[in-house]
């Protein structure tokens, strides 16, 4: 589950997560160690409440481990203050989700411009477009949400992902709410955003999805296995 440290993007060690239910303690994750090389496309499979949102969470900087260390590009990030989580959230990761998140009255390039105006990026309209063309919606960008199919919504949510050019991509159960096809045609975007040389983790229930990882993990009661 490691790879050359020197060239981690990612080095999860010993992470453990419990959240207290009450007079309960829930253990969430428990003693997680992954390595992330650059370049990688690394699928992590695992049934629900296996604490598969929980990790990516945490690889999103939207959460902190109880215990353990996460180092991001060679960073601790337990000593970011909040400006560098926001920043590093904003700039450095993109998400992309089971629920597409789009604004609905919003086209679909403007869906995708919304995070470069927020970071101040110039030429957003241009990186828009490009992000659009590489996710096969060149002849979708003044669509709405209500005009695309399923399908199309999560490449304009992927578009959304990769137009701050990101150092990885966190996908959360990305074919979750579309149909066998559509879910293939998603997992081809996501080859050859890999192929292009983007680094991606992506977490699934899909046995079919995992399959498509250079790297193949399993979460099951918050323990990761090759």
């Amino acid at each position: 589950m490691a790879t050359d440290n020197k060239t981690a993007l990612i080095q999860l060690e010993g992470i453990h997560k419990t959240y207290q239910d009450g007079v309960l303690k829930v253990h969430a994750l428990c003693d997680i160690n992954l390595s992330v090389g650059r370049g990688e496309l690394i699928t992590i499979m695992g049934p629900s409440g296996s604490g598969k949102s929980t990790l990516l969470h945490i690889l999103g900087c939207l959460d902190h481990p109880t215990e353990g260390r996460y180092l991001f590009d060679g960073e601790d990030t337990n000593e970011y203050r909040d400006r560098k989580l926001a920043e590093t959230r904003n700039q450095r990761i993109g998400f992309v989700f089971q629920s597409f998140n789009l604004l609905q009255r919003e086209t679909a390039i403007e869906n995708v411009t919304l995070p470069l105006m927020y970071a101040g990026a110039n030429e957003a309209q241009s990186r828009a477009k490009e992000a659009l063309r590489k996710v096969g919606l060149g002849e979708r960008l003044n669509h709405r949400p209500g005009q695309l199919s399923g399908g199309e919504q999560q490449r304009v949510a992927i578009a959304r992902a990769i137009v701050k050019r990101p150092d990885v991509i966190l996908a959360d159960e990305p074919t979750g709410n579309l149909d066998t096809q559509v879910g293939s045609n998603i997992k081809d975007v996501f080859k050859n955003l890999h192929a292009d040389g983007l680094t991606i983790v992506l977490i699934t229930h899909n046995p079919d999805v995992a399959e498509m990882g250079t790297r193949k993990l399993k979460l099951r009661d918050g323990q990761l296995e090759a």
